[in-house]
């Protein structure tokens, strides 16, 4: 590819964005509440310097963040250097014209085990502390809070707005 070409698929959304209607943040959110909330499983990227990890994790997505409990693993060789991570949510249908998924940018927090945050998110799951207690090795809980989340739904194009739509969280 030249470069010029790369500046235009790099720039595909951008132009699209320009010409198209976009959704109202709350009504969005309400969507991305109901998508993020009937899913369990995301590809979690990591990465700092040359190594990068994607790795399918269970999740639960309450109070504005994503909660992972993980046994660790390479995605912490990224989390050492770099909480910037990018997440993937998406349905599995593979028919055309059927498009439904989330990418979220944001930042990695890691409560310290059995702090209240942890308690609470294991509560959420229903797994008791005491399980967690007695496990050879440690479960880490990971909390991915979303700086933006960016959504692809076909059916938005029936409503007339375009099909790709970024939500920013209010600072």
């Amino acid at each position: 590819m030249t470069n010029q070409e790369y500046e235009q698929a790099i720039s595909f959304w951008t132009r699209k964005e320009e010409a198209e209607k976009q959704m109202n943040p709350e009504v969005l959110y309400s969507w991305i509440h109901t998508y993020l909330s009937s899913h369990k499983i995301l590809a979690l990227a990591t990465g700092a310097k040359d190594f990068i990890r994607c790795t399918p994790l269970e999740y639960t997505w309450h109070d504005d963040a994503l909660w992972i409990f993980t046994e660790g693993g390479l995605k912490f060789r990224g989390l050492r250097e770099n909480r910037h991570v990018a997440a993937a949510v998406f349905d599995t249908n593979l028919s055309f014209g059927e498009l439904k998924s989330i990418q979220i940018e944001g930042q990695i927090q890691i409560p310290e085990r059995f702090s209240d945050a942890y308690k609470k998110e294991a509560a959420f799951r229903h797994i008791p502390i005491h399980t967690l207690q007695s496990l050879s090795e440690p479960m880490w809980l990971l909390q991915l809070i979303p700086t933006e989340i960016t959504c692809l739904n076909s059916h938005f194009k029936k409503e007339g707005f375009q099909s790709r739509q970024i939500w920013k969280p209010k600072k």
